[in-house]
């Protein structure tokens, strides 16, 4: 039986054992263990670069959103003053004062003697600007006030007492006649109301040779506020 004789057993064995080396074997756990490290890393910082950028864009679009959030904001404000304003408009309208009711009401308020000569208005607004509200540590101390303005309207009458007692009884129960029609009483206007303004001196009519005397009443209606 022939003898085999490995004449590089003892160097195989050498090699086989730097292969089975502890060190060298952590040595190269280490390294891959580096690697794995660095490329998780890297995965990390590639998902933080998207993720960041996608911040940017929504961040971005906040900003475009709270802007046209602000946009609506004061366009609402907006529009509500505007809708304040039209229905004061439409209430002043709705509430103006109509010259036609008025031309009727005297017809209904006749005195034997009293002649009506000459019938007048005077309308003026006193306007009042608007305050703001007075605010407190968030707390609104006293509330904003708009605009608003005082219609104050006056009714002249100017008359001919033609009574046999002119200046007299006849001039005080035009006054009353007056303020127990059922116009001046919707106005709220009471003999207290109506004054008497101007009293002439007696006076002799050419033709009828009657005398008589002219003298005017000031109505005063109540004073309406309205806001602007």
């Amino acid at each position: 039986m022939p003898i085999r004789i490995n004449l590089l057993a003892e160097a195989q064995a050498a090699e086989e054992l730097r292969r089975r080396d502890p060190v060298k074997r952590a040595i190269w756990g280490a390294a891959a263990a580096i690697v794995v490290v660095l490329v998780w890393i890297s995965s990390l910082q590639v998902t933080i670069w998207a993720d960041s950028s996608r911040l940017g864009n929504l961040q971005a679009s906040l900003n475009s959103r709270t802007n046209q959030y602000t946009q609506i904001l004061q366009n609402k404000d907006l529009l509500l003053n505007v809708d304040n304003k039209l229905d004061a408009l439409n209430h002043l309208a709705a509430d103006r004062f109509l010259q036609a009711t008025l031309l009727d009401a005297p017809m209904h308020a006749t005195v034997d003697g009293i002649q009506l000569v000459r019938l007048r208005t005077e309308q003026s607004y006193e306007s009042g600007p608007a305050a703001p509200a007075v605010v407190e540590h968030g707390k609104t101390i006293v509330p904003a006030r708009p605009g608003s303005a005082i219609q104050r309207v006056k009714l002249i009458l100017d008359a001919r007492d033609n009574s046999a007692n002119p200046g007299g009884e006849q001039i005080t129960k035009f006054k009353e006649t007056l303020a127990h029609t059922p116009y001046f009483r919707a106005q709220g206007i009471s003999t207290n109301n109506i004054l008497l303004k101007n009293l002439s001196p007696p006076q002799v009519d050419n033709d009828s040779g009657k005398t008589y005397i002219l003298f005017s009443l000031e109505c005063q209606y109540p004073d309406h506020g309205r806001s602007l």
